[in-house]
């Protein structure tokens, strides 16, 4: 049958190739087409998604509860988990922005560290919030463009030189804490980000805004997707994924609106501020020209130049945006302890932010990642580091000293790691 027996408008010719060079179906996936889909990615794309950490989660939380049930499973251990993995959070995010170009950021950790000294320091000196605050982020704009430059214009590996700046930037904090000093911070806005909590109505509104805010996108998505011709989600599927959220978060939400511990009750304030910053930073990703440069240049750098892309520029702007997220992450980890000192952002901070990115399902090869899945692998890396002090002696290892939780985390990132690095070998094999 012809257009002009169906009454429709002739398709033009470029349409018609556009549809069949990238396979663009009109009508709605089914539910089933779309699990398909997945498991058919999951299996030969290398697309693990979120399926790593979410099982991660799962299996600590059973092995954790299973054998400290009176001090892991209690209200007061909840609420605390969700604070202790603000920082990693933020800073995963932060780590995921050069790990997309296929990059890495080993100082990420102690910028994290030097920018809260300079927040405390400030502070300490009589400068008011929005002083240190701006002074804070001045310092991780130059030291992101420092290492930007470095490995973009002048093309030392990242490797090299954030390894090199690991150790620089150590030395900085040092000399802002005057080699081993603690700098109090004792600013009320400061504080609140890990110590206080919202208010019991304001954590359900913040459920609500969940909720629905993610129904609305999806379906947003799916009318624009619809008016272009694409193939659309199945609303079935939204409907589940709704549901699914709702209930999961609401139940959060009940449980951390419940007193515990001196009555202390409410979402912790470190909630939204993460929430809010995958929103945002999500936005920018996958709705922005720049968000879709990075992930351009992370999947083949040579192909990004050649369509126009100023790949150097990009690599730049990537450090620059992990170097502002990790002072943030410096913000939350001087809210902690309500102190800075010279192991802000030491030890172990950096590589549980780039296992957590990993975990998550951001490739350490570049071009594939989200910032939602670093949260997850975050929340893995938090959830070990706060269940493992609960385990006591076990036999004749002591799980709360600093070694086990060394082996086990580094045992966590290398299985992930390698991973990664199968399902891109079967994806490329495929």
């Amino acid at each position: 049958m012809t257009s002009a027996e169906t009454g429709t408008a002739p398709e033009s010719a470029a349409v018609s190739t556009a549809k069949s060079d990238f396979a663009i179906d009109t009508e709605q996936q089914s539910l089933r087409e779309l699990v398909r889909a997945y498991l058919g990615r999951f299996r030969t794309g290398g697309d693990l998604g979120l399926a790593p950490a979410i099982a991660a989660l799962l299996i600590l939380t059973v092995v954790f509860g299973a054998l400290r049930p009176e001090s892991f499973l209690t209200r007061f251990n909840f609420g605390n988990f969700f604070t202790q993995a603000a920082p990693i959070c933020v800073l995963a995010m932060g780590v995921t922005f050069v790990l997309l170009l296929g990059e890495i950021d080993l100082s990420a950790g102690y910028t994290a560290g030097v920018c809260a000294a300079v927040l405390a320091s400030r502070l300490d000196a009589g400068d008011s919030l929005v002083v240190a605050v701006a002074l804070s982020f001045l310092a991780a704009v130059v030291m992101g463009l420092g290492i930007g430059w470095l490995v973009a214009k002048v093309g030392i590996p990242s490797f090299v030189v954030t390894l090199s700046t690991f150790l620089s930037f150590q030395g900085v904090l040092l000399l802002i804490t005057k080699e081993g000093g603690t700098i109090g911070v004792d600013n009320e806005v400061i504080v609140a980000l890990a110590n206080k909590n919202l208010a019991v109505p304001l954590g359900w509104t913040l459920w609500a805004l969940v909720t629905f805010g993610f129904a609305g996108q999806a379906l947003n998505k799916v009318r624009a997707r619809a008016a272009q011709g694409l193939t659309t989600e199945p609303v079935a599927a939204i409907a589940a994924k709704t549901v699914a959220i709702g209930v999961v978060w609401g139940a959060m939400t009940w449980l951390l609106n419940e007193p515990r511990g001196n009555n202390i009750r409410g979402v912790p304030i470190a909630v939204p501020v993460v929430l809010a910053l995958v929103v945002v930073l999500t936005f920018i990703l996958n709705r922005t020209r720049w968000g879709r440069h990075l992930y351009a240049a992370g999947g083949n750098p040579e192909a990004a130049r050649r369509a126009g892309i100023n790949v150097t520029r990009l690599r730049i702007s990537a450090f620059v945006t992990t170097a502002a997220l990790a002072c943030i992450a410096g913000f939350i980890l001087a809210s902690r302890l309500n102190s800075v000192d010279p192991q802000t952002g030491g030890n172990d901070t950096l590589l549980i932010a780039v296992g957590a990115a990993v975990i998550g399902g951001t490739s350490l090869f570049g071009g594939r990642g989200r910032v939602i899945n670093a949260v997850f692998g975050g929340m893995v890396f938090a959830l070990i580091n706060n269940g493992l002090p609960l385990l006591g002696e076990l036999g004749s290892i002591d799980f709360s000293a600093a070694g086990p939780k060394f082996i086990v985390n580094g045992g966590v990132l290398l299985l992930f790691a390698s991973i990664d690095a199968l399902s891109r070998k079967r994806s490329a094999a495929a």
